[in-house]
């Protein structure tokens, strides 16, 4: 985001996540769904004590956090942003201690609505279990994603692996639409027509960039963060992207082009610690390899 850092704040990687993310809520849920806001209140209260089992976006978060321990300096923060009150959410901070996650910011909004918080903490990224909290985050120019029940990937002990959608997540989604309204043959031809003009940003270009700005504080020979575009384009519609990726100054780690190929096998040979993609089947499909977040945006996403 273009805003500058209060004074005596250093610009670093902010990330924040929604409490059921980062931890397996489900249970606590249940009960509210069931039996309403003041039993859920109750029953937290009353576990309070016991710690939350780790959510799909934990090993993500935990990585993240280990950055800075790699680097010997603040480089990345995680805020907790959560629809609890401040009284239920003692148990999401107690297993936040618990595991010994440096998280120490946090907004809990009693029920309302968290996303109007990103914009005073920065943060460069939204990730919650709410598609509601999302979509608002993106239209108010966050990248964010939804989290969908996925799962375990990665390698523990491995660099972090990011891997991205191309159109309508880093890029916009003026060829998707071309795709979906004309078909594949008029695609193909209007990326052709235009391979030496770039491609719109989209919701997830200036995430990219934070997390290049944030590999180069790292040694090039071992780096700890890898970055994967894992796309549905081929040729001759892959010379667009990477003549856009030029343009941008951007590099990523490496570049899948599958031509309508499924992700999911790939997702997992990359050991991807989160995918993000605009396609709801996609990201249904990725989810059974790897963590996964939907970006409810563009043409596949009408309001």
């Amino acid at each position: 985001m273009s805003m500058m850092a209060p004074e005596g704040v250093d610009r670093r990687l902010v990330v924040a996540i929604s409490s059921r993310a980062l931890f397996d809520l489900d249970d606590s849920h249940a009960v509210f769904e069931r039996a309403g806001v003041a039993a859920y209140a109750e029953y937290q209260i009353a576990h309070e004590n016991e710690p939350l089992a780790p959510g799909v976006a934990f090993p993500l978060v935990r990585k993240l956090l280990g950055l800075n321990q790699r680097a010997g300096k603040p480089l990345v923060e995680v805020i907790l942003l959560s629809r609890n009150s401040s009284d239920t959410g003692l148990r999401v901070f107690n297993s936040i201690q618990h595991y010994g996650l440096d998280i120490v910011r946090a907004a809990f909004t009693g029920g309302a609505p968290p996303y109007t918080y990103i914009a005073p903490f920065q943060a460069d990224l939204f990730l919650s279990a709410n598609s509601e909290d999302v979509r608002r985050a993106l239209a108010a120019g966050v990248a964010a994603a939804t989290i969908l029940p996925s799962a375990s990937g990665g390698d523990p002990d491995g660099p972090l692996r990011i891997a991205f959608d191309g159109d309508a997540v880093l890029f916009g989604d003026e060829s998707e639409r071309i795709s979906q309204e004309h078909g594949i043959d008029a695609f193909h031809r209007h990326e052709t027509e235009n391979e030496d003009r770039p491609l719109s940003g989209g919701p997830f270009r200036g995430f990219l960039a934070a997390l290049q700005s944030l590999q180069a504080q790292f040694p090039v020979d071992d780096p700890p963060i890898r970055t994967a575009l894992v796309t549905a384009r081929s040729a001759p519609a892959h010379k667009r992207v990477i003549l856009t990726l030029r343009e941008w100054g951007v590099r990523l780690d490496e570049a899948i082009f599958l031509g309508g190929l499924p992700k999911g096998p790939f997702l997992e040979a990359f050991a991807a610690d989160i995918f993000f993609d605009d396609s709801g089947t996609n990201a249904e499909s990725a989810r059974q390899y790897v963590p996964t977040g939907h970006v409810p945006h563009g043409v596949s996403n009408p309001e």
